[in-house]
């Protein structure tokens, strides 16, 4: 199996507001940049975003390393958090529906044809790709145009 590692991010001017999401995909020693963006959205539809985008850029079923500074993400699925809100019909403890479900599902989608581990990282910080990927979402928003 194909080792991917995919790091991501997700950024938002506003929240809800003008979101942008970046992603940068890596296989032995090559690299792809994607990013995309949206008029009305959130941080956390952009996190989610990054990582569906940069899944789908995958042909075939991959051995994926997702880095991520959404603590949203990474613990969704590190702590199996994904697999009790499916198994309960995408609602909460409080039995109230879950927020961004039809990206969740679209995740788990993904998830049941890769092999995913999600690694957390700083924010912000000294981790090269999630500054690439900030200012690959970042850009997204500065340059959205309206359709």
């Amino acid at each position: 199996m194909k080792k991917v590692i995919l790091y991501t991010d997700g950024a938002c001017s506003g929240n809800p507001g003008i979101g942008g999401w970046g992603a940068v995909l890596q296989y032995k020693g090559a690299e792809k940049r994607i990013s995309g963006a949206e008029a009305s959205t959130t941080n956390n539809r952009m996190e989610m975003t990054a990582v569906i985008e940069g899944l789908k850029c995958l042909k075939e079923p991959c051995e994926v390393e997702v880095y991520s500074d959404s603590a949203y993400m990474v613990n969704a699925f590190s702590n199996g958090w994904v697999n009790e809100w499916e198994a309960n019909g995408f609602k909460k403890m409080d039995h109230k529906p879950l927020m961004n479900e039809e990206l969740w599902r679209e995740l788990l989608s993904l998830a049941a044809v890769h092999k995913i581990k999600f690694f957390k990282v700083k924010g912000h910080a000294d981790n090269e790709y999630n500054n690439i990927c900030d200012k690959l979402a970042t850009d997204a928003v500065k340059n959205f145009k309206p359709e």
